[in-house]
This record gives structure tokens, sequence and C-alpha cells, in this order.
């Protein structure tokens, strides 16, 4: 449960933030006693979690505490306030494992624009170079900007598995063919492949908020009316029909395998596969999957923990 933590005016306040560690049974009660001091009773709950490298199979962890934690703006507590919470998380510890209280001072700040300061142009492949709004970049002459804006969605071309799917792309777009964008994120893969000369580009995501990324950002690069989003994904049901020159699949192994299918089915004869998203230990259950969809190993490459694979469908 998350309510309403101290929201950002501009002006610089300071706070304190109130926290402790309890047993799951304790969670309920100490909310309770937060919400009673914390600025508009906003009371954050840190729940423990365990999770695979590539962030899929999140779950809950029972045999760790929860950290429990408020917000107070600094010049409207007292020392006497603070007493009187140590004092209830004592009586509340008679009865359930309750931590000490910590109290920690934080000054505000607008976190709407704080991470601005550490986005930056970044090249994310031989070519391709990514460029946050608020920046001028002109770039050198063989170089593709793209200009995003993430927002809620997937996608700042910072993760090794975002570069691997644009080297993929630059090596195996031919200029003026469809290409399939799936899982588009924030829809960088799309707009760098128009910028690289695809004809069009059909993206999806089974997320409204990155369909609605895409299309803005398609529009702040001027190739809106070469890129259609959709929410949606491949297989049975999915918004667009028909095979492709260029697929592209950016998204955690689990996922790549449960689409073998429906992805193999949308490379066209003699059109290649870009898949990316693969955490190393989940390759060769990725590779047994699309090979046995009659797809042909083409090439491997990895960054760090991540791996990127191609794949060629036989001419007809």
């Amino acid at each position: 449960m998350t309510d309403t933590a101290p929201q950002a005016t501009g002006a610089t306040e300071g706070w304190l933030e109130l926290a402790v560690e309890v047993d799951h049974e304790a969670v309920e009660p100490v909310t309770e006693l937060f919400a009673r001091y914390g600025y508009n009773e906003g009371v954050v709950i840190h729940e423990p979690f365990t999770q695979d490298p590539d962030g899929d199979n999140m779950k809950v962890d029972p045999s760790r505490p929860v950290t429990v934690s408020t917000f107070v703006a600094e010049r409207d507590v007292s020392p006497e306030t603070l007493d009187e919470i140590r004092r209830a998380l004592w009586h509340l510890g008679r009865m359930r494992l309750v931590g000490e209280l910590t109290v920690t001072h934080r000054e505000e700040e607008n976190w709407v624009n704080a991470w601005k300061e550490h986005y930056h142009p970044l090249r994310i492949g031989n070519r391709v170079t990514v460029c946050p709004p608020w920046h001028d970049y002109a770039g050198a002459d063989d170089e593709v900007v793209v200009v995003l804006d993430p927002g809620m969605a997937f996608g700042t071309g910072m993760h090794p598995s975002t570069k691997l799917a644009v080297l993929g792309l630059e090596a195996e777009l031919r200029p003026g063919v469809r290409v399939l964008d799936v899982g588009t994120g924030s829809g960088v893969l799309a707009i760098a492949a128009v910028l690289l000369g695809a004809f069009a580009v059909d993206a999806v995501d089974i997320e409204p908020v990155a369909v609605r990324s895409t299309a803005e950002n398609a529009t702040r690069n001027g190739v809106a009316d070469r890129i259609t989003a959709a929410v949606g994904s491949v297989g049975p049901d999915a918004p667009f029909a028909g095979s492709y020159a260029l697929v592209l699949a950016n998204i955690i192994a689990r996922v790549l395998i449960d689409l073998a299918a429906p992805l193999a089915a949308a490379v066209a004869p003699g059109g290649s596969l870009v898949l990316s998203g693969i955490i190393e230990s989940r390759e060769p259950a990725v590779r047994r999957a699309f090979e046995a969809e009659g797809l042909i190993f083409k090439e491997r490459d990895q960054i760090e923990d991540w791996v990127g694979l191609v794949y060629h469908r036989p001419s007809a």
C-alpha cells in the first residue's frame, strides 16, 4: 500500500523520514500509527521481495522484515512527538516484532525534474543515439538521433537489452521494408527503424501507457505517419496480421519463450528476427524454443549478463 508522500513544490523544505522494520503481522498497526502523524496521512510500505535476475517472477519474501515509513515536516514535529511515536512502537513491540524508530533528515527536491540531470545523449548502437528532448544535439553526418522522452514507459536506451536490440536492428534492417516491434515500450526501436530506412513499423505493447508514449515520441521525431502503435501482442487477436521482413522483440526470456510460435510466424521468408531482453542463464531455453520453430540461428551478442540473438527464416 502506498499513499501520498510529500510532493515537490520547487521550494526547499526540511522533512523527517520516520521508518521502522516490522514483521508482516505488525504492518497494519504500525501503518495506522504512522498515518496519525505523517504528512497527508501518507505511509509507504516497502515489502521485501525476490526476483529473477531479469526481473521476472517477483514475489514477496515473508522471511524478511517489512519497512514502514512516513514523512513529517521538520518544522511541525517536536522531540516530544517523536517520543510519543517511540513509546507507541514500544508497546506494539510487546505483541509483534517491531524494530527501533529511525529518523532521517531529507531535503525536499523536485523529483519530477531531478532525474533529468542524469539523462544525456547516449550512443546505443553503431549509428543510433538517444537524446532527451531537453538537450540540443545535432549528431554527426551518419548518426541517427532518436529524441526520446520515456515518460512512464520502459526504454531510455540505457539498458543493455535495448543496446543489443539496436545493434541487431542496425545489422538486419534493409531499407524500405516493413518492421514489427513487439513490446515497443517507449518506441525507441520503432523510431530508430524508421530513421534507419524502414518503410513502416507496426508497434505493439500490452501496456496502454507504452502505446501512448510510442505515439508521442513518434510525433516528436517527425515519423508519426510511418509508425502505427496499438495495444496487443502477436498471435491470436493480434492487432496486426501478416509477415514482416524484420521482427524486433525486446522482452524478458519467459515471455519470448511463450511467444516463440507467433513471433516466428510473423517473420517473412528471407526475413530476420531480433531478440533481446535475455538474461544469460535463460539463453539455452530461448534458443531451443525458436530453433524448434524452424528459424536458423544467425548471430549472438552480449553486454554484461544480457544476450541478444538474431534468427533468420530461409527463403521459400
